[in-house]
């Protein structure tokens, strides 16, 4: 009996020892889910790519994805959700995720339509990558810089296929 009850005991401990791991810390601002290795806090709604630029994820204290990424910290998914009087700091967390996700297209579209020129024979080459796209290719007169000529002058000038796909007669 006395073994089962310091077996409770140890197991309470520990439940709120990582309970109390995963909250953040006083001083974090609002909606804050992790701190960077760099000492800056990430809003981010998931762990992956949370602290990009910043040497990577140092803590992280949302529970939503944690379990899912590798890392030290997918012992500690289930201990948020024990606490129920952590209700008041998730509630701030849930408007940043939007935030999170209106800033996440970070990549550069194409226009819809294709720079005017072109043709039969012709490639995009993209002035500032040094690579150039064939008419079936999405990028073909969309990139920012380019210029459309021959895939012949396009190799002469240094020019890669994009993928290293060249282009189909």
């Amino acid at each position: 009996m006395k073994s089962i009850l310091k077996i409770g005991v140890l197991a309470a401990a520990l439940c709120h020892a990582g309970a109390s791991f995963s909250q953040a810390p006083a001083d974090a601002p609002a909606g804050t889910n992790g701190v960077c290795k760099d000492g800056t806090y990430s809003q981010a709604a998931h762990k992956q790519g949370a602290c990009r630029g910043h040497q990577g994820v140092k803590e992280w204290y949302a529970s939503s994805d944690s379990g899912s990424s590798s890392g030290g910290s997918a012992s500690m998914a289930p201990a948020p959700a024990a606490p129920a009087t952590a209700a008041a700091p998730a509630a701030p967390a849930a408007p940043a995720a939007p935030a999170a996700a209106a800033a996440k297209p970070s990549g550069y579209t194409p226009p819809a339509m294709p720079a005017a020129g072109g043709g039969p024979g012709m490639v995009w080459v993209n002035t500032s990558s040094n690579v150039y796209h064939c008419p079936s290719d999405r990028w073909y007169g969309k990139t920012k810089h380019g210029a459309y000529m021959s895939e012949a002058d396009a190799k002469a000038k240094g020019a890669r296929p994009d993928h290293g796909k060249t282009c189909q007669s």
